[in-house]
């Protein structure tokens, strides 16, 4: 658990080359090193040291909007663990969620952080498990892909939420909603089916 990475593409399982737009190397904090002779990474800071990883401390609990999004992409450039990284994606979902109806872009924006965390999980499953073991036998609750699952199936994209929700399972979480989209996605083809008999 206390492995960190320089950037979230460093993550050893990812699809993920790194943030659009963002130069790396302009970033404070990017080329910023932990000592880690005491045990756990202690980070330098201006006040002295924190155990709070640069990708962890980056983006501004106020932060909404462009701004927020902007943030969190310089975020998955900086140093950081698994679990920074997956906290950052999962709390910018949540408050692209809730300014949806006023922010140009917040779905797009909720969909690609959305994807980027359920494929962090699945590269590093203890990044959101109670347990710090390679097979964590608990994982904490993840809101970031339900609200994508949702969104998706309020659009009629069953096939996508469905496919989600069953990655999500893995989790132990999103069982129910994988058997109620599939049950949806059957009455789906059988009611094709039956239209196409009657024409």
């Amino acid at each position: 658990m206390g492995a960190w990475f320089e950037r979230m593409a460093a993550v050893p399982g990812l699809a993920f080359a790194g943030s659009p737009g963002v130069m790396r190397e302009a970033l404070p904090g990017a080329g910023v090193r932990p000592d880690e002779s005491y045990g756990s990474p202690m980070w330098p800071t201006a006040e002295g040291s924190t155990s709070a990883t640069p990708a962890s401390r980056h983006v501004p609990f106020d932060a909404r909007g462009a701004e927020l999004i902007a943030r969190v992409w310089e975020a998955l450039e900086l140093p950081g663990s698994a679990r920074d990284y997956h906290f950052v994606l999962q709390s910018a979902v949540d408050r692209l969620w809730s300014t949806r109806r006023a922010e140009p872009g917040a779905l797009a924006a909720l969909e690609v952080f959305a994807l980027l965390n359920l494929e962090l999980m699945e590269a590093t499953p203890h990044a959101v498990s109670f347990d710090t073991t390679d097979a964590p036998a608990a994982f904490v609750r993840v809101s970031s892909v339900p609200r994508l699952i949702g969104l998706l199936e309020r659009e009629g994209a069953f096939a996508e939420a469905l496919e989600l929700a069953r990655r999500l399972a893995r989790f132990g979480q999103g069982e129910d909603v994988a058997a109620r989209l599939s049950e949806k996605a059957q009455a789906l083809v059988a009611e094709a089916a039956a239209q196409g008999g009657s024409s």
